[in-house]
């Protein structure tokens, strides 16, 4: 299947593939870079089916580094910066048996663990002589899950023909979203954009300078774009089309997108590590319903709660049981609601608030919340109680210095006008501290 990737990217060959710190990096200096790696790999004894991590930032090296990888029929770890104590984690868990470093900032380099890797799962990838992909979650509210695919079942999906974009590079390697942009990218000859940070100002800017159409990205990070200016400030002539996903968007967040970029389509995806990326239809870009569904891809709603079916779903986990049914349908834990053909997600089961029987969406509270223009941030949480079994916690981070106090008064005043009594936060905290992820996903406390 890779051969037929690199086919493509040999057509495209003078093209540009790739900006990196504002520097074009064209296909044929990818596939240049593609050739070293083989050397490379060659001259440190990387075998098929070893478990090999691929560590740094989103750069052609690196992009080069995974086709090498996946052309050799390794099973492929990517891991971003990480805290010493976490990388170790996450290399225990994979059983890594070889460290690759991309020519980022010095030399490619390579070392080996010791280590022999032996789980069930990487048993049937070399048995097939099949490329592998480990992916950790986020874990957000607990530890991180090792979802292990079959790199040729992902790369099927990038068969059908498309035109070329010009895609922003937000979510990095180590992520679905991230390996999904860079292969429906390279396969349909368009060009990755990087950014040297994931901040407004360096996203925008990035846009205008290199006429950006796409930008896939999550709803922390849009949320933030309004309430930084930088869309206004920033030519976004060439934007077309924004994706978002990973977690549910505040209906007012969305709205106010569609009012300050009027002639930007928006667009909801869903997908998940475990599962892929999926197609989807959006009902409007000022609407949350979205049509699930497509080539490859099922799925049946059961008591509310979300099950799907991929052809590229995972193998499994390597540190936790995969909830898969017997018919290969994976439980999301995602709570919906459903009108014919159109569903809406409301949030993971873990997240919704139990208030005295009554049931909590944090989003659509965290959306009421977004209408003060004193509030930058919100996040909502479910919080014990002896009275009600739980009430609702919301932590607002201001978008300029105020009054705590008076803020909080004016929040829980604006709910209980919008919102019904057992809906309005019990307890409201204000703070400045950073409210989410490095993924720009939501860190919320399950309820």
């Amino acid at each position: 299947m890779l051969d037929s990737v690199i086919r493509t990217m040999e057509q495209y060959g003078p093209s540009e593939a790739i900006v990196f710190h504002d520097t074009v990096h064209t296909y044929d200096d990818l596939l240049g870079l593609v050739a070293e790696w083989r050397e490379f790999l060659d001259a440190h004894d990387v075998v098929p089916g070893e478990v090999v991590t691929l560590e740094g930032r989103y750069s052609p090296d690196a992009c080069a580094g995974l086709l090498a990888l996946i052309e050799r029929g390794a099973i492929i770890v990517p891991l971003t910066d990480l805290p010493a104590a976490k990388r170790t984690e996450f290399l225990e868990v994979a059983q890594v048996e070889v460290s690759l470093f991309p020519a980022d900032q010095g030399p490619r380099r390579a070392h080996r663990t010791g280590v022999r890797a032996g789980h069930e799962l990487y048993d049937g990838l070399r048995d097939a002589a099949r490329p592998g992909l480990v992916l950790f979650s986020s874990g957000t509210t607990g530890r991180s899950k090792a979802s292990v695919l079959d790199f040729t079942k992902v790369l099927s999906r990038y068969a059908d023909g498309g035109r070329p974009r010009r895609i922003l590079s937000f979510l990095s390697l180590d992520h679905i979203g991230g390996v999904n942009t860079l292969l429906h990218t390279l396969c349909h000859g368009g060009t990755v954009v990087t950014v040297p940070e994931r901040t407004p100002d360096a996203v925008f800017s990035a846009i205008a300078q290199h006429r950006v159409d796409v930008l896939p990205t999550t709803p922390t990070f849009l949320n933030m774009v309004l309430i930084s200016g930088a869309a206004e400030r920033f030519d976004t002539s060439a934007l077309g089309l924004i994706t978002y996903g990973t977690e549910p968007m505040p209906l007012r967040t969305l709205r106010r997108l569609a009012q300050t970029l009027p002639g930007v389509r928006m667009k909801q995806t869903y997908g998940l590590s475990e599962l892929g990326i999926l197609p989807t239809k959006s009902r409007g870009d000022e609407t949350l319903w979205v049509k699930l569904g497509g080539a490859g891809f099922d799925y049946r709603i059961v008591d509310d709660i979300l099950w799907i079916k991929s052809d590229m779903a995972m193998l499994g986990y390597l540190n936790a049981e995969a909830p898969f049914d017997e018919e290969g349908y994976f439980n999301t834990q995602d709570v919906v609601e459903q009108d014919g053909e159109w569903v809406r997600i409301l949030g993971r089961r873990s997240e919704i608030i139990n208030v005295g029987g009554e049931k909590v969406y944090p989003s659509e509270v965290e959306s009421v919340l977004l209408e003060l223009p004193e509030v930058a941030e919100v996040t909502v949480s479910g919080r014990p109680s002896p009275v009600t079994g739980m009430v609702v916690r919301a932590v607002l981070q201001p978008a300029v210095p105020c009054d705590e106090a008076e803020l909080a008064r004016r929040a829980r005043a604006h709910c209980a006008e919008r919102l019904e009594a057992f809906k309005v936060p019990a307890l409201i905290e204000v703070s400045a501290r950073q409210q989410h992820s490095e993924r720009f996903k939501k860190m919320r406390s399950p309820a």
